[in-house]
């Protein structure tokens, strides 16, 4: 990979972590089950998200279980 590649990669991020907090900012009231449900969407790693939230990854991480057991 060369520099211009990560670059490109970690602005791609940036854009993504930006939309994220954009997405949040409307859902203030949402459960942080329902914010990891809309954020992982973006496709962003459990520390941005509990960034993004913030929680620890461990709330993240919990959410997404809560969310599973609930779905069935």
């Amino acid at each position: 990979m060369t520099k211009s590649e990560l670059t490109q990669e970690q602005q791609d991020r940036a854009v993504r972590l930006m939309l994220a907090y954009l997405c949040i900012a409307t859902e203030s009231e949402a459960s942080l089950i329902r914010k990891v449900e809309i954020l992982d969407k973006f496709d962003l790693l459990d520390r941005e998200i509990a960034t993004v939230c913030g929680c620890t990854t461990r709330a993240v991480a919990t959410a997404r279980l809560r969310r599973k057991r609930h779905v069935k």
